[in-house]
This record gives C-alpha cells, structure tokens and sequence, in this order.
C-alpha cells in the first residue's frame, strides 16, 4: 500500500464513507487535533511508569476510535453510528483522577505550566485536549450530530492531564510554579 495517494494535493480528503471534504473544515480540525492530542500522549508516555503508561495505553485506544468516530460522516453514509465512548469509560478517568488527586496537597491557586519536564509535557497534553473539546463542540455547534460521552470524555481528559502534571512534579520533586498577580 503506498502512503501519498495524491488525492489530497488540492485541500480536500475523504471522510470514512468517501465523502469528500476540505482539510480545513471543523470535522478535520476535531479529529485532526484528537491525533495531535493522541501523539502528545505518545511522548508523554516516555516520562511515566508502567501504571500510567497502561492507563495512556487505553486512553490512546479510545481516543484513535473517537478519531474515526469524528472522521465519519453519518449523514452521507450507510454507515451504522454506534457508542465509541461509555458513560463508564467517562467514570473510569473520574476515578483516575479522584485516585491521583487523593495524593496531592490540597489545589489552593493557579498553577503555572513547567517544574519538571514529565509534568509539563502533561500540561502541553491538558491544553491540546481543550482545543480539541473545542474543536468537537464547534463541530457540534455546526449542526453535527456528535455524541455527549464523547465531548464528556475529552473534558475530564484535561482535568486528568491537570492532576497527572501535579503528581509527575511531586514524584520527579519538582516544585509547582504558582501563579501570583502580585509578583510578576
């Protein structure tokens, strides 16, 4: 299978299904940032034990199906729309994040991205993750249909991404940088 098709030279691809589309349009945008978000896992992947790599194992899995899931045009397809993401995958990174939270001091002001680089490689994921909700709700509010456990999942995505960056700076004895208005 050769990777260039040279389908796409002129700034348009197909959805899963065939429909053609610009590479500038909001579904590409959604799913082109779930990827994006998808890689950042890979690297952040690299800093972390075997626990938290299991975990960004099975968060990169769901989040390659909730790509093609985005990637797919039901409205022009015969294709069958079926649940990528389950209220209790939602509840499973609610209790990631209930665990990890469980080991930090109490969260009292704004945290500023850095202290060490496991951590901030964790804040860079946490920010990708909330252009991509965005993304997926810009698509929704264009009239695609897009399923609420989907737009569920990405949020407490980034909330995980929050509280992971504060344990990999506990764990690596990195300071959290707080944000004070006060000292600029």
């Amino acid at each position: 299978m050769k990777i260039y098709t040279k389908t796409g030279d002129l700034g348009e691809t197909s959805l899963v299904g065939g429909v053609r589309v610009s590479k500038c349009c909001d579904r590409l945008e959604a799913y082109g940032t779930v990827d994006e978000l998808n890689s950042f896992i890979g690297l952040l992947m690299t800093y972390c034990g075997d626990a938290d790599r299991q975990f960004l194992t099975d968060v990169q899995k769901t989040l390659f199906t909730v790509g093609s899931y985005l990637a797919t045009d039901t409205t022009q397809t015969q294709l069958r729309e079926t649940a990528v993401v389950t209220t209790d995958m939602v509840t499973s990174v609610e209790r990631e994040i209930d665990n990890i939270n469980s080991t930090l001091s109490p969260f009292k002001m704004f945290i500023l991205p850095g202290g060490s680089r496991p951590a901030s490689v964790s804040h860079v994921c946490r920010t990708v993750c909330r252009r991509a909700e965005r993304c997926i709700l810009r698509l929704q509010q264009s009239g695609v249909l897009v399923d609420p456990n989907v737009i569920a999942y990405v949020n407490r995505l980034s909330d995980y991404f929050f509280v992971l960056a504060r344990r990999l700076n506990q764990d690596e004895g990195g300071n959290e940088i707080v944000w004070d208005r006060r000292n600029k």
